[in-house]
Order: C-alpha cells, then sequence, then structure tokens
C-alpha cells in the first residue's frame, strides 16, 4: 500500500472512530461518511440531517434511519410534484407516459426507501443499504423513461432523482459506519 493511501484510510478511520465515540452530530457524522465513501456529498448530507427532527438526539445508528426518512420524504416530494404535473395535460403523449411511468417508479422508491428504514432500525445492515440502493435505481429508471421518450423532464424530477440518488449514498455510507 502507499504511503498516501494508508494516511487516508488511517484518517477515515480517525473521523469515523469520533464520530461513534464522541457524539454524533450530522457534521461528525457526514464527515466520517465522506471519509468512508467518496460519494458522499458532505454538504448536502449537512444540510438534509440537519434539518430532520430526530437528528438533534440521534447517535450514529439515529442518523442512518434519518437518511433512509429523508429518502422517503424526498421520493414522497417527487411524487406530489409529478402529480401536480399530471394535472395539467403535458405537451405530448410522450411526457404523459413517462410521468405515469415515473410516479409508479417514486412511489415504489418512497417504499424501497420506507423498507430501508425498517431494516436499519432492526439492524439489518445488509437488508437496510439494499433497499436504499433499490430506492436510488428506481430514481435512476424515472430519468431513463424520459429519456426513451426523447423528452427532457421537468426541471424539478430530475431534481428529486439527483436527491435521492444522493440521499441513499449518505444513508449506504453512514449505515457501513455502524454495521
Amino acid at each position: 500500500m502507499r504511503p498516501s493511501t494508508a494516511g487516508a484510510l488511517a484518517a477515515a478511520a480517525l473521523v469515523a472512530t469520533l464520530a461513534l465515540s464522541v457524539g454524533a452530530t450530522p457534521e461528525t457524522t457526514c464527515a466520517a461518511a465522506a471519509a468512508h465513501d467518496r460519494r458522499v456529498d458532505y454538504g448536502f448530507c449537512v444540510s438534509r440531517l440537519s434539518h430532520h427532527h430526530d437528528s438533534p438526539d440521534a447517535d450514529t445508528w439515529g442518523l442512518a434511519k434519518v437518511a433512509a426518512d429523508v429518502g422517503v420524504a424526498t421520493a414522497g416530494d417527487a411524487v406530489y410534484d409529478i402529480k401536480a404535473l399530471l394535472a395539467k395535460p403535458p405537451a405530448d403523449a410522450q411526457a404523459r407516459a413517462a410521468l405515469e411511468q415515473c410516479q409508479r417508479l417514486y412511489d415504489a422508491a418512497e417504499m424501497a426507501f420506507a423498507e430501508a428504514y425498517d431494516g436499519i432500525n432492526r439492524r439489518d445492515y445488509a437488508a437496510g443499504k439494499g433497499k436504499a440502493t433499490e430506492a436510488a435505481a428506481l430514481a435512476r429508471r424515472c430519468d431513463d423513461a424520459f429519456a426513451r421518450a426523447a423528452v427532457r423532464p421537468p426541471p424539478q424530477v430530475a431534481r428529486w432523482g439527483e436527491e435521492s440518488s444522493k440521499i441513499a449514498v449518505v444513508c449506504t455510507a453512514i449505515t457501513d459506519l455502524i454495521g
């Protein structure tokens, strides 16, 4: 192992140890998650976890559940926005079909994030991480539906896909810290 790699691994281990032993806050936990998994967007992680009502009293295990719960809310918000878009007739039938498919996919993503929460809650970390990953894959399939229809997704739908993927990564990385 190269010295720089060994140093980075040691630093990541130290940050993870501090997050678990000193007291979990969104800042320390997100730093440890970002050190563990480079895909974690630290600013996004802190922002989304800090605004959740359970964060102030949560340990690392609790913050993993918070991340899954944020995923539930994110997918639910996507469904809400899609329903609003469907209430107004889209410009063409292909766009409408893509939106309808996305509504079903985000309904399923919402359920997958809820199952991730349940898995983490019962300390079945592999199941929790698997469901978070499944939720992100469902959100990506919404993007694919628009690509196949050769139409651009509405900005709010594109935003929810990105946020769903990011929170799934955060949930998985924090769960890795405890499991």
